[in-house]
């Protein structure tokens, strides 16, 4: 079984590492930026999968239900917890 609280906590880490502060202070990054980033890659079996369980606990929101690379790059993929 996966442990989706800690694929959680490391995608955190990760969209603070890769993201940048918005307008209103929350960290925020591209989801192609998430998604070619080559450590992220190895991170995450389902990016996807731990970014909609993210999205359902209010750790994070985006525009939309999926994300598709390619498709959805330029979603920004916002932090919404510090």
């Amino acid at each position: 079984t996966m442990n989706v609280e800690h694929e959680i906590n490391l995608l955190v880490e990760e969209i603070r590492r890769l993201g940048t502060k918005n307008a209103d202070g929350q960290v925020s990054v591209k989801f192609g930026i998430l998604f070619a980033d080559e450590k992220c890659a190895n991170l995450f079996e389902a990016l996807v999968g731990t970014l909609k369980a993210a999205k359902r606990r209010k750790v994070v929101t985006y525009q939309g239900e999926l994300l598709l690379q390619g498709v959805h790059d330029n979603v920004d993929i916002v932090l919404l917890q510090d």
